[in-house]
């Protein structure tokens, strides 16, 4: 009889410890789930915002290019202005995301740039259209929108019809 009184409580200790020491790395690893998801999700917001910026300050300036084409005439200070927020918008893309939105952000600002400054593109240089798509592109696949791209030609659909 006096095994099993000795026997017994140390069996019950042992499976108290293991289960004690189950459950505590089970809530360690769930913890540690649930930081790196609240980590990526900061980031994923953190580069949301930075290319809503990006996005804001393109935005005043392909105004600008259009008033521009109206006819209207823009203050050097104006100009100017919407370039400085251009440049400095893309630098925030530069410093959060990835590289190829980085590219894609320089490339488009540079056009744009060049077009509001009255200089011509240079040969085999893509239009502004076609640099804000590829731009939108990578900033979508940033962002975990990878599905289908957002351009659609029409004279591809009417091909495929």
């Amino acid at each position: 009889m006096s095994v099993s009184t000795t026997v017994l409580p140390l069996a019950g200790v042992v499976l108290g410890s293991a289960g004690t020491l189950i459950g505590q790395y089970l809530a360690t690893r769930v913890d540690s789930r649930r930081a790196r998801f609240e980590q990526a999700s900061a980031e994923r917001s953190e580069r949301k915002a930075a290319l809503i910026e990006f996005l804001s300050a393109a935005q005043q300036v392909e105004l600008c290019l259009d008033r521009l084409s109206m006819g209207e005439r823009l203050d050097d200070s104006e100009m100017w202005q919407h370039l400085h927020a251009l440049w400095l918008a893309k630098k925030v893309p530069e410093l959060v995301c990835s590289p190829p939105v980085a590219q894609a952000a320089h490339d488009y600002t540079s056009a744009l740039h060049a077009l509001l400054r009255g200089q011509t593109p240079g040969e085999g240089t893509p239009p502004k259209r076609d640099l804000r798509f590829a731009f939108l592109e990578a900033a979508r696949r940033e962002l975990g929108t990878t599905n289908e791209p957002l351009r659609r030609d029409p004279a591809a659909r009417e091909l495929g019809e």
